[in-house]
């Protein structure tokens, strides 16, 4: 098979096969799980390269009304640059005490129109929204769904998806054309808008690169903003928090599980694999938004989502899911058993596989509310 980097794959095959990944827990030799943790996301933070200036996150309800037996938040917050974020919180409108929450990660899926819409039950949905629904989660709003089960979820977009996309006003003309030339709003203009999006991406990256940040780690500051926002709400309990989503949304949980504390359980869908087959095999099917500039030097993908571990930890993958070869999916899964192993908590760590391509549909998402429920709801024991 003919790689996108030609005949000089074989340079970027030697540097990944020395990549030995001295921070994963695999080759700790210490005793102290606290102390591997706290080091190896201090090296994450780092290589992230993102402090965010001191920022009040002035919260505000903007609307909020009760459908179908739950309670619809639309809520707003600032961040230290950019438009604030909007995000929607639901919960049981009939509600005893606090209850466990979830912050919903929303994908990629080359769809910067929109970020929260995704994963929530709205009126009046566009049908491009209804048809991207259909392709990627069967139809559901699983957020919604999530909800009803007598959670609080919360559904923020991260910086460029929805409230936080890039203003097309703010961009050199030349570049923004197909999207100015049609009606705001039309399922032409989000078609547009979502194209130049995605051809955006590298002047994304090179302009973060060298500015000396990363565009994972603005996304994993955002995401912890998050939780951070749902430690604010009276109906949260604090102690009973977890993360989830697919592709895109499964980058954002690999990075807010591993290096936030207070995710005590987490479902990551469509988006493990090791380093090396990516590099190999499928690079061309990746955004820019999960390059850390060297972090493969002490990391493989699997090791940063074990930074949550000892807390619970569900993998989903999709056998036919064409941005991972199941070589590299099979080993992520080996590697996260073998670590949840060594830290003493085999049952804490779960790989699940599912015939079809790149999705999260309704029987993953009856697994992955099982699993939450298993650890948010009953600590440990029986699910619900």
């Amino acid at each position: 098979m003919k790689s996108l980097f030609g005949n000089y794959l074989p340079l970027a095959m030697n540097a990944i096969e020395k990549c030995s990944f001295p921070l994963s827990f695999l080759a700790y030799e210490g005793a102290d799980i606290d102390s591997w943790r706290s080091t190896t996301r201090a090296k994450v933070m780092e290589l992230l390269s993102y402090q965010a200036d001191p920022c009040p996150m002035q919260a505000r309800v903007d609307r909020s009304y009760v459908k179908d037996g739950l309670v619809v938040e639309h809520v707003s917050y600032d961040q230290p640059f950019g438009p604030r974020t909007e995000g929607i919180l639901l919960y049981p409108s009939e509600r005893t005490g606090k209850l466990p929450a979830v912050v919903a990660l929303h994908d990629h899926g080359g769809f910067k129109y929109f970020g929260k819409e995704k994963l929530v039950e709205l009126d009046d949905e566009p049908e491009i929204m209804r048809e991207f629904k259909q392709a990627a989660y069967e139809g559901s709003s699983w957020a919604t769904k999530l909800a009803k089960r007598g959670y609080v979820v919360f559904v923020p977009d991260v910086f460029l998806w929805g409230s936080r996309k890039t203003d097309v006003e703010s961009v050199p003309e030349e570049y923004v054309l197909p999207v100015l030339r049609e009606a705001p709003g039309s399922r032409a203009y989000i078609e547009a808008y979502n194209r130049f999006a995605g051809e955006y991406e590298s002047m994304v990256a090179k302009t973060l690169f060298l500015a000396g940040t990363t565009w994972t780690g603005i996304m994993a500051y955002e995401d912890r903003r998050a939780v951070d926002y749902l430690l604010t709400r009276p109906e949260v309990d604090g102690d009973r928090i977890g993360c989830g989503g697919l592709s895109g949304g499964g980058l954002r949980t690999i990075y807010l599980a591993g290096l936030d504390d207070r995710i005590k359980c987490a479902v990551c869908v469509g988006f493990m694999s090791t380093n090396r087959e990516v590099v190999a095999h499928r690079i061309q099917r990746h955004t820019w938004m999960m390059h850390v500039p060297h972090l493969s030097s002490y990391l493989d993908m699997p090791d940063i989502l074990s930074l949550s571990g000892p807390h619970a930890v569900m993998v989903q993958y999709d056998i036919d899911d064409p941005l991972w070869t199941i070589e590299g999916q099979e080993e992520s899964d080996r590697k996260l058993k073998a670590i949840y192993e060594k830290m003493g908590a085999g049952d804490r760590y779960r790989g699940l596989f599912y015939p079809g391509p790149h999705k999260f549909d309704n029987q993953m998402q009856e697994d992955a509310f099982r699993w939450l429920d298993q650890w948010l709801f009953n600590d440990g024991n029986t699910a619900r």
